[in-house]
């Protein structure tokens, strides 16, 4: 393929699933109410009905599918920018682990392609071992869209379905969960290596109530493939950011990226930087069916530690100066 249309085909492969993201939830919520005043009545009845009956689906599971991981497309998305993962040491099939991917970013481009994709070859690189991406669970109420997603493995990152892929589905379960969530995406920034995690232990608790050993996962890059507008404290703009993420769960971020061609256009695209994603080691973690807070503290501490050794230990391979550190907030 031609290099300059090799780009082009590179920067519609992220073009389309940014749109996904941004619209497609809303697109066929209004398409469907909309035929249901049609002729084409029976096909919003009928998708509802079998919605209703489906609706308790992506907390048991899902509906995975190895066809849609392992789209064509995906690879475009991968060499976008390019993407790539990084083991430090192999997962057990015989255990389940849950993974703290960090930094969010505006969309958490890398832990997409890699873990709700065969993009990367994680499958290849974790043999027996089943990726599951954990997201807002208020996505799963749009109609289809909440079908494209599970069939990615994506999951509600819900307590109920968390708690069904750690103690229903087997072992080699390795649930993704981006920590920092809605509070850390409006940190991101270009050249920014913060991570809202001091207070974050729910995602400890349920390592420790299901047996699950912990995973630091470490994204290099991610805050860097979008410039973000960020308001000053008390401002009005931060206050509408923080009324949205108490009442919806996510906070809208006013970020700048280039056009789908490239060029110095304004656009929704991502820059086409390097992302790196490195997973650490381990923390091997005990049963504790109910975990008492010094437990809590004390894996969390840990686990922490783990996340810090990582980054320092990958970061001057990944690009970054000797001296960055690592801010957790």
């Amino acid at each position: 393929m031609e290099e300059s249309m090799r780009k082009h085909v590179l920067a519609i492969s992220v073009f389309q699933w940014v749109l996904t993201f941004l619209l497609m939830g809303t697109f066929f919520t209004i398409l469907l109410l909309y035929l249901l005043f049609t002729s084409f009545w029976i096909i919003p009845v009928v998708y509802f009905t079998w919605l209703f009956n489906d609706w308790e689906t992506p907390v048991r599971g899902g509906r995975r599918s190895e066809w849609v991981r392992r789209w064509t497309v995906w690879k475009y998305f991968r060499d976008y920018f390019p993407i790539k993962l990084v083991q430090t040491a192999p997962l057990s099939p015989d255990r389940n682990y849950v993974l703290g991917c960090h930094p969010h970013g505006i969309f958490s481009a890398s832990s997409f392609c890699n873990f709700a994709t065969e993009a990367t070859g994680f499958s290849e690189i974790y043999p027996g071992v089943r990726s599951w991406l954990a997201v807002l669970a208020g996505l799963f109420k749009f109609p289809v869209y909440r079908d494209y997603i599970m069939s990615a493995g994506v999951t509600p990152v819900s307590k109920d379905s968390l708690k069904y892929l750690l103690t229903f589905c087997g072992t080699g379960n390795a649930v993704f969960i981006v920590v920092g969530g809605a509070t850390e995406s409006l940190q991101s920034s270009p050249g920014e290596h913060t991570v809202t995690l001091s207070n974050r232990k729910g995602f400890v608790r349920l390592a420790l109530e299901n047996g699950a050993d912990l995973v630091p996962v470490y994204a290099f890059g991610e805050n860097d493939i979008y410039e973000q507008v960020r308001f000053a404290p008390d401002s009005w703009g931060w206050k509408l950011q923080l009324l949205c993420k108490k009442h919806v769960g996510f906070a809208p971020c006013l970020f700048k990226g280039t056009g789908v061609f490239g060029g110095s256009s304004w656009g929704l695209n991502p820059f086409p930087r390097p992302l790196t994603s490195v997973v650490g080691r381990p923390i091997r973690v005990p049963h504790s069916p109910v975990p008492s807070e010094d437990e809590v503290a004390h894996y969390h501490t840990l686990y922490i530690d783990g996340l810090k050794s990582l980054f320092d230990e990958y970061k001057v391979s990944c690009g970054l100066s000797p001296t960055d550190i690592l801010k957790v907030i």
